[in-house]
């Protein structure tokens, strides 16, 4: 008969993965953060206007969106030692998300900026604003809105990702829980616990980031919406 205690056993295993959560929360903070910071450059090169600079900028982002995350940890880890480079297993799990994630931001952040109009930048140059000064108070604030919603469901994608390190030995939570199971044999139960872990964190963010597609829009739609809010809550009463 089959063994179904795995029902109800599985919280016991959640304190022996705790530290793996950790690790994996770690690796998704820093590479994120650092992986966001070159995809904002990396979609400012795709606009240059050095042909050069643009097809640079190109082939690093389709590399990094072509090859599977797995492949870049064992390029980091297995490859790079061979050309010099030695990386621990920690920082080749970074290096390896850290570049998908600039690779798939880049085009995130590029269709924010570009979802700009391009009037802004005229209005700008109007009141003799420096190019990095328009990024920095009228471009970026407004390309925002578009951005962020894809950019924290990429984070989530980052996260589920950093299951794929346990091949490069990164004690996160699928190596904790499997060497949990090698010693109790209990796989059922330590695999649903890890499942929980990984739940704690992706469905809020899936929440958020439906919160926050269904409040941040392009900067033409929520002006529009503005407009329309203001005609209907300024309309004049009937008969005055």
């Amino acid at each position: 008969m089959s063994d179904f205690s795995w029902l109800y056993d599985w919280p016991a295993h959640i304190p022996n993965l705790l530290p793996g959560l950790w690790t994996a929360i770690v690796i998704t903070v820093i590479a994120c953060s650092v992986g966001y910071v070159l995809g904002f450059f990396l979609a400012l090169m795709t606009e240059a206007p050095l042909r050069a600079v643009r097809y640079t900028a190109v082939v690093i982002v389709e590399v990094g969106r072509g090859l599977p995350i797995l492949v870049l940890m064992y390029i980091a880890y297995q490859g790079l030692p061979q050309v010099g480079v030695l990386l621990d297993p920690m920082p080749s799990a970074i290096a390896a998300l850290t570049y998908s994630a600039a690779a798939y931001s880049t085009e995130m952040i590029r269709a924010g900026l570009a979802s700009v109009p391009r009037g802004q930048f005229e209005a700008a140059a109007a009141v003799s604003l420096s190019r990095a000064d328009t990024y920095r108070f009228i471009i970026v604030p407004q390309a925002a809105r578009i951005s962020i919603p894809p950019l924290v469901n990429l984070t989530i994608t980052i996260f589920q990702a950093t299951s794929l390190a346990t091949v490069i030995t990164v004690s996160e939570i699928m190596h904790h829980a499997y060497l949990s199971g090698s010693i109790n044999f209990q796989y059922m139960s330590v695999y649903v616990a890890a499942a929980v872990l990984y739940l704690s964190i992706t469905l809020p963010g899936a929440i958020l980031t439906g919160y926050l597609e269904k409040n941040l829009g392009s900067p033409t739609k929520n002006a529009r919406r503005t407009s329309i809010r203001k005609r209907v809550t300024t309309k004049t009463p009937a008969g005055v």
